[in-house]
């Protein structure tokens, strides 16, 4: 696969923008389940596992946060659903880059929230609120715009799937392999990245860097693929 020039009149395409955005989701799972009860506030599907876990009663594991959690997902992704419905048939990049600001202001509130309230009680579930919020809000938009080869920021089950039942050992002809190599690598560096930002600096700090990131790629996001 031929990975074009990333910039397109001063505006970043989509893809990369995306495959930025899977690395900030690392971050954000890795603070999450580090810092939060074992809860994921990206990653779903590892969220159904983990409130199995809770509910069986095993240690470590909370049902109410990690309910929480899927609960503001669900709100955010119809959230992020509305939004297509209102910006997406007027101008695909303004759609995109007022997602992402949106994104932005949730996670810049969860880093406040971070920093202001270490010792609440209820920092955990403005912590999680805030983070599947936004991440719910980011899929759904992901899923909207249907970019060739990334359908999603927050997981890499079906990425390596498909890399590895569609590359010449499974039959295929590894078309697309480089980009889904690419997300695979971003997922992990963002989770390596996160985890030591949080045990070295806390919650506070990966959050915000998550939120200036999101907000660089606001400003940044073309409408081209």
């Amino acid at each position: 696969m031929t990975i074009a020039a990333p910039r397109i009149r001063g505006r970043l395409r989509l893809t990369y923008v995306l495959l930025l955005l899977t690395v900030s989701s690392g971050m954000i799972d890795a603070v999450s389940y580090l810092g939060l009860v074992h809860v994921f506030t990206a990653n779903m599907t590892g969220n159904v596992v983990v409130l199995g876990f809770a509910t069986a009663g095993a240690a470590g594991f909370s049902v109410p946060h990690t309910a929480t959690s899927i609960a503001c997902f669900a709100l955010g992704a119809i959230g992020g659903g509305r939004l297509a419905g209102r910006l997406a048939p007027r101008s695909r990049g303004r759609w995109a880059r007022a997602s992402l600001a949106l994104e932005a202001a949730l996670v810049l509130a969860a880093a406040l929230v971070a920093f202001a309230m270490p010792d609440d009680p209820v920092r955990p579930y403005l912590l999680v609120a805030l983070t599947a919020l936004a991440m719910g809000m980011r899929n759904a938009t992901v899923r909207k715009l249907g970019v060739p080869g990334i359908t999603t920021t927050t997981v890499v089950t079906s990425t390596l799937t498909a890399l590895a039942a569609e590359s010449p050992f499974g039959g295929g002809d590894g078309a697309g392999g480089l980009l889904r190599v690419l997300a695979v690598v971003a997922l992990f560096s963002g989770a390596l990245l996160g985890a030591w930002l949080f045990l070295d600096h806390g919650m506070g700090v990966p959050l915000l860097v998550v939120a200036v990131l999101a907000g660089l790629l606001a400003v940044l996001a073309s409408d081209r693929d």
